[in-house]
């Protein structure tokens, strides 16, 4: 039986791909306000604001490419059976080749009903603008969980990582909530590796690898490595 990987990721591994963060210096936060752009409150104050500001990111994205650590981590699938949980709105992990991916936060190239949850539509790389409706009329908006808001596939991503063999946090501080408290979900058993330049292991799990390097340069290597081990 082939084993199970489950791969957490944040924000640093889409960072080598040219994508903005929002928390580090020169991040997205020093350009708006999180209250403006991310919350729901933001979003009935000044909904063009918040349209403008992730078609901006839809635009960006369109011209980002996946890096080493998104190619290698579908490598993974040779030998085992990956499943990629990622905190990213972006699309990097699916052009990269993974084939089993959860969006916590949503997607950049999805939008949904403003009043109608289950409403969700694909646009890829397209704007939305004010006056864009779903079929029941109400205003598209991003398809982005916002801060405040429920993470709705959390309980989903918690079970995947409670049957896994192996586990690899990579790119994430491990500071956001409800995200971060996964990584206590992993197994006894399980190994788990974490792969950040600022990566600290100290709080977390007896078991823990940390690589302090940055995702395009460890995960590669870590992969083969994990490629390389006997059944």
């Amino acid at each position: 039986m082939r084993k199970r990987i489950a791969v957490l990721t944040g924000a640093g591994i889409s960072a080598e791909s040219g994508l903005k963060t929002f928390r580090d210096s020169g991040g997205l936060w020093e350009e708006y306000k999180v209250e403006d752009v991310a919350s729901y409150d933001g979003w009935l104050r000044n909904p063009s604001l918040v349209i403008d500001f992730y078609n901006q990111r839809r635009k960006q994205l369109e011209g980002a490419k996946p890096n080493a650590a998104h190619i290698s981590l579908a490598r993974l699938e040779q030998k085992y059976d990956v499943d990629i949980i990622t905190q990213n709105v972006d699309d990097l992990h699916e052009r990269g080749g993974s084939a089993h991916i959860l969006h916590l936060h949503g997607e950049l190239t999805k939008v949904r009903s403003s009043r109608y949850r289950e409403l969700v539509y694909s646009i890829g790389y397209n704007t939305i603008k004010m006056g864009d409706l779903c079929e029941r009329g109400a205003q598209l908006r991003p398809h982005i969980v916002w801060f405040g808001e429920e993470v709705p596939l959390i309980a989903d991503a918690a079970r995947l990582i409670e049957r896994a063999d192996i586990m690899l946090v990579i790119g994430t501080s491990l500071q956001v909530y409800p995200a971060a408290g996964l990584i206590h979900y992993a197994p006894k058993s399980c190994r788990v590796f974490f792969v950040d330049p600022g990566a600290d292991g100290s709080n977390y799990l007896s078991n823990l690898v940390v690589i302090k390097e940055s995702a395009g340069k460890a995960v590669p290597l870590l992969v083969d490595q994990l490629l390389n081990e006997p059944d």
